[in-house]
């Protein structure tokens, strides 16, 4: 029987996620401070379980991670542009695709974490978003800058501006009523996230 394709994001499940992310306190820690990753772990499975997803294929291999939850547990968040995220609001600080020929893998954590969000009782989710020009590549939108989003991918998930600093944004999603939004915006969401990542066709030969 295959694994399940979304796992929380747990201490015992970090080890599958890619190395760079076993280590790394970026958000969770303030700007020049340290912080001890294990113990941070532990605070935040008592106060709220996992903390992100961690996304496997049929074979169990790992094809992406995405990291959230309450904005108090990632410090961070409120010294950058456009903060700090809503105390009522589950926040997503970051994802990583290991695979650039699976980009569906972003859209699907995306939507396991409005699942967990309304599970938790949040009453909305937010995520920090980037207004990127036109024509910008699919690796400069989505896997250069892992910690802020495509403004216009969030859009299509329902995403609306709180505040804005510069080219950065603050996003929230409101759950209250999604369930019709978040199905209708399926396909459009998928198909648009494909097309970003799909490499242009070879010339043929005449």
């Amino acid at each position: 029987m295959p694994p399940e394709r979304i796992v929380g994001l747990t201490g015992a499940t970090l080890e599958w996620a890619p190395s760079v992310c076993h280590g790394c306190i970026w958000w969770q820690s303030r700007n020049g401070r340290d912080l001890n990753k294990a113990r941070w772990i532990d605070k935040a499975e008592g106060e709220w379980g996992a903390w992100g997803g961690v996304y496997r294929d049929d074979d169990g291999r790992v094809l992406g991670t995405m990291q959230h939850g309450p904005a108090a547990l990632f410090p961070r968040a409120a010294e950058l542009p456009a903060g700090p995220p809503s105390d009522d609001a589950m926040l997503i600080t970051c994802a990583y695709l290991v695979d650039r020929s699976s980009p569906w893998v972003l859209q699907s954590l995306f939507l396991a974490a409005i699942g967990e969000a309304k599970d938790k009782g949040a009453k909305a989710l937010e995520t920090f978003a980037f207004r990127y020009t036109e024509g910008e590549s699919s690796h400069e939108r989505f896997e250069l800058h892992k910690t802020i989003f495509p403004r216009d991918f969030l859009a299509d998930f329902g995403f609306q501006t709180v505040r804005t600093a510069g080219r950065v944004e603050l996003a929230r999603l409101d759950l209250g009523g999604l369930e019709p939004v978040a199905e209708g915006r399926r396909t459009h969401v998928l198909r648009l996230v494909r097309e970003a990542f799909q490499p242009a066709p070879v010339p043929q030969r005449p």
